[in-house]
């Protein structure tokens, strides 16, 4: 059991510390975090008023979330939109610790209502810990189309779960700017 546990987090952590070797062109990541805000906001009206308001917004398009055991990680490349225009892209990777089980790909939005909240993302690392259980089935999740989280004025939507996970844990999220390939 050791060794199946030694073996988890050797796989983990040489996922997390490479580079994505088919990670998307700048344009190619454009292009599927715009199609995926508009996919939220046609699910959620409340959303694309949220969006309205907003001084910034931070999508992840897809981000992939796997665990086994007593371990799992998420990834995902996204981009930063302020008034329209492309002001960033950035990285979310997750370690999990807790019981987990499954695979899935899901969607989420950060809406930053204020230039402090962005600032907030930068001064804070983009670190966040949090506790608290997740169930993806099929392709509906807990909260079938999208979810909405606040933290501050920070509004986080999760959309587009597809896959089967369970999980209980804690969590570490770490939120990078980086600069994808042409």
């Amino acid at each position: 059991m050791k060794s199946l546990r030694a073996l988890s987090l050797l796989l983990l952590s040489a996922f997390i510390l490479t580079p994505s070797v088919h990670a998307a062109s700048a344009a190619q990541l454009r292009a599927d975090s715009q199609a995926a805000l508009q996919s939220l906001y046609i699910a959620n009206p409340k959303a694309q008023a949220l969006g309205e308001k907003a001084y910034a917004i931070l999508i992840f398009p897809t981000v992939v979330k796997a665990g086994f055991l007593m371990a799992g990680m998420q990834r995902g490349d996204g981009v930063l939109f302020q008034k329209g225009k492309v002001a960033g892209y950035y990285n979310t990777t997750s370690i999990n610790g807790g019981p987990q089980i499954g695979a899935q790909t899901f969607s989420y939005a950060l809406f930053f209502m204020t230039k402090e909240d962005l600032q907030n993302l930068n001064s804070s690392a983009g670190f966040n810990l949090g506790a608290a259980p997740s169930l993806t089935v099929a392709d509906a999740g807990v909260a079938a189309t999208s979810s909405l989280y606040s933290l501050h004025g920070i509004k986080a939507f999760i959309f587009g779960q597809k896959g089967l996970m369970a999980s209980v844990g804690l969590s570490g999220t770490k939120i990078s700017q980086y600069t994808p390939s042409n």
